[in-house]
């Protein structure tokens, strides 16, 4: 069959090929005789014959084609079993704050969220500043393997700001808060620090809340459960007051881990955690050498009382202060032949979780800390006291809506005795997924 339609379209070809030839003379001839070639070459195709080969051509000498490059192979698909889980919230946020101390610079993080040392002491004047942003909108993407007992977690929000504006997209950048992996009772990756526990925090509309009070770092680690039990190495930080006071210094050198230690206790009551911290402090620069230990202890817990609760905390040590308060003040301080001096620091807040009706409930939260430098070596201009209260109302509309109002009022006082207020009304909407 496809041999007779070769034939036909080869035929149509040549009578097309061909319109100007006239019956006639010489003309009449010539195209006799290229019929006579046309009913040769299909009555060899019908045959099945090949039509006699052309003159042989020069051959062509073809480019060589580039190696193809090796394919990775392609990782092998999730085991039967696996269950994947995507869930987070987003989280919208209006407020209205007044600084007594001085207006805070556009860009400032206390302007999104409260951050204790970044309250301004010793202004002339106040500055009350509106502003709202979508910042806290958090991912969390959790795969599980149930029949091995393995699990890996990731969650990000937008929290960082990379250089984005309010002028025209109000851009905001993807930020990894947690990253791990956990199999039996290791985990491995970056987490909440074992050091704090993440069940006594409030419920705030604040991104945190009671944050001079809290211990609050995320950070890579490998940590192991057992039972009531938890010790985990975790990525070690210094960070250091130069003498005579100035900009802190981050020393990123270290030789051994942070190393963490952790009871947990749980009850028909409610929970309880206590946490110890060891760490050695280091600084290596041309005119400052030196190695110091440095601890911390942390207890903290939630007392249920009937469908209300308490939570509480209590943290302190010398040294802890990259630890406490969103690092308030800083571990260490330089005194003038380059030696450390560490400082010691403690916080806590007190929080009561109130159930108006189902829809409706309320969280009362007072935070404080304090530090105790030795102003010859750190100077006047260093945080000595920070503390805030928080009230809130919550309304639950849905099982995944809601909507909050709370009341933030904080202040701090540097050692030189000037201080600085900031008075803050915010409102946010959430929805859950």
């Amino acid at each position: 069959m496809n041999r007779s339609r070769t034939a036909v379209a080869l035929g149509a070809a040549l009578a097309l090929a061909y319109p100007t030839l006239t019956i006639g003379g010489e003309r009449e001839q010539a195209l006799e005789a290229r019929v006579a070639e046309l009913e040769r070459l299909v009555a060899t195709l019908l045959a099945g014959e090949a039509p006699p080969s052309p003159a042989a051509a020069t051959p062509v000498l073809e480019t060589p084609r580039p190696e193809t490059p090796a394919v990775k192979p392609v990782p092998p698909p999730a085991g039967p079993g696996t269950e994947f889980r995507f869930t987070g919230f987003i989280k919208h946020d209006m407020m209205f704050s007044r600084y007594s101390g001085g207006r805070v610079p556009p860009q400032g993080v206390l302007r999104d969220f409260y951050v204790p040392a970044a309250v301004p002491v010793g202004g002339s004047s106040s500055a009350t500043d509106f502003d709202s942003h979508t910042r806290e909108t958090r991912f969390i993407f959790n795969v599980n393997r149930p029949d091995q007992d393995l699990q890996a977690y990731l969650e990000f929000d937008f929290s960082a700001n990379t250089g984005g504006d309010e002028r025209l997209t109000n851009a905001t950048s993807p930020n990894v808060r947690q990253a791990f992996l956990r199999w039996r009772g290791l985990l491995a990756g970056q987490a909440w620090t074992t050091f704090f526990n993440v069940g006594a925090l409030p419920e705030n509309i604040d991104f945190i809340g009671p944050s001079e009070g809290t211990i609050f770092v995320r950070q890579p680690q490998l940590r192991y459960t057992h039972g009531p039990w938890q010790i985990a190495v975790e990525n070690p930080e210094t960070t250091v007051t130069p003498f005579g006071g100035g900009a802190r210094l981050v020393t990123d050198t270290a030789r051994m881990p942070d190393f963490v230690l952790r009871y947990n206790h749980s009850a028909a009551w409610g929970q309880f955690s206590l946490a110890g911290l060891a760490r050695e402090l280091g600084i290596d620069e041309p005119l400052a050498r030196e190695r110091r230990i440095a601890w911390g202890l942390s207890a903290s817990g939630k007392i249920d009382l009937g469908q209300n609760d308490l939570r509480w905390m209590v943290s302190g040590g010398p040294g802890i202060g990259r630890y406490l308060g969103l690092n308030t003040v800083n571990d260490a301080v330089l005194d003038a032949s380059g030696g450390l001096d560490t400082i010691e620091a403690w916080g806590g807040f007190l929080s009561y979780r109130h159930i108006w009706h189902p829809r409706w409930r309320s969280n009362f939260t007072v935070s404080m800390f304090r530090a105790d430098h030795d102003i010859a070596l750190s100077g006047t201009a260093v945080t000595r006291a920070a503390e805030s209260a928080h009230v809130n109302l919550i309304y639950q509309a849905t099982s995944d809506l809601r909507f909050g109002l709370e009341y933030i009022h904080a202040r701090r006082e540097i050692e030189s005795g000037a201080s600085g207020r900031m008075n803050r009304l915010q409102f946010a909407t959430t929805l859950g997924f």
